[in-house]
């Protein structure tokens, strides 16, 4: 058994890691910046010690990564680092003292790929401001562990869904009416050819990923590794399987990609854009061998997974269409 650390312990991948971990007999201390509850309800986090702590506030402080330390980890998961510097002052804290770090990091760490599906060694080319700080924090992680200092491994997520909140839909934004649209059979349109790709992956799979990671250090420390489903999706394959879960066939249209985002709202333009110029489509090869990676959800059913929440909980309008996937 070991003592683990997690932070940001509340959040989508956290609520499902906190009660695997616990079910593996780990002690298992869980920190936030406030008192929300996880998204998933589940008897187990009656046996987490629960830490709240700020770690914008006290990391502009230089107090954060000291008070993580003095928890005595074996291990710490950090859910929700965003820059070097926290990552720096994180390490300097627990080097010497915790046995291992895993960080979640991103699949836009890549940028636009060359040639797909990406392999975590293929050259990168990151761009925006996440995507870079991320690559930014990996590459300082990395060279830590490979360097002989703290033992770390990396693992990027794709768009991660599941109960709790929306997920990037067949426009490759997060605007709930797309979905609404495809129950009904309205017409929907899409950038293109609606060729771009997603690449899905369910929470509790990435917590799998976690906990695997966990299970077998002295394999991946030093390494970094894509948590995605087994395969991405199109933009018009989303569309297609989404409509036809409600009993419909996807009404498409499709325009450039400039006149495509022009139609859409400034923030849900965005969103688009950032996933359209990316197109990701993720090798899981890497961590399927090292530490036997195996998604549960292929991307369809992880979506499938998120939109029965929605609907349940009244954010989803599907006029009374039952989803069946």
């Amino acid at each position: 058994m070991s003592r683990i650390v997690v932070i940001g312990a509340t959040g989508h991948v956290g609520g499902y890691l906190v009660p695997r971990l616990v079910r593996a007999g780990h002690d298992v201390i869980a920190v936030s910046r406030g008192r929300r509850e996880p998204y998933q309800a589940d008897d187990a986090w009656r046996s987490v010690t629960r830490v709240e702590l700020d770690r914008e506030t006290e990391d502009a402080t230089g107090s954060f990564a000291p008070t993580i330390a003095a928890l005595g980890a074996d291990i710490v998961v950090d859910m929700m680092c965003f820059t070097e510097d926290s990552a720096r002052q994180l390490v300097d804290a627990l080097r010497g003292t915790t046995g291992f770090l895993l960080s979640a990091g991103t699949i836009w760490v890549h940028g636009p790929a060359t040639a797909v599906p990406t392999r975590e060694s293929d050259e990168r080319f990151p761009i925006g401001g996440y995507g870079t700080a991320k690559a930014e924090i990996e590459k300082f992680l990395l060279a830590e562990s490979r360097g002989g200092g703290l033992p770390a491994t990396v693992l990027h997520p794709g768009h991660i869904t599941g109960p709790g909140w929306p997920m990037v839909n067949a426009q490759g934004n997060f605007d709930l009416r797309v979905w609404g649209t495809l129950s009904t059979g309205e017409p929907l349109t899409l950038p293109n050819l609606g060729l771009e790709t997603v690449h899905h992956v369910h929470a509790d799979d990435v917590a799998q990923a976690f906990e695997k990671a966990i299970e077998q250090q002295d394999a991946t420390a030093g390494n970094s590794y894509h948590v995605v489903s087994e395969r991405a999706m199109t933009l018009r394959g989303i569309a297609e399987t989404a409509a036809a879960w409600f009993g419909q066939e996807a009404n498409l249209n499709y325009r450039p990609l400039e006149d495509f985002l022009a139609e859409l709202a400034p923030e849900h333009a965005d969103a688009s854009r950032d996933h359209i110029i990316r197109s990701p489509s993720m090798s899981i090869d890497a961590a399927r061998a090292d530490f036997g990676y195996a998604p549960n959800y292929t991307s369809a059913a992880a979506i499938a997974d998120g939109l029965r929440w929605l609907i349940a909980d009244g954010q989803l309008d599907t006029g009374g269409r039952p989803l069946q996937a």
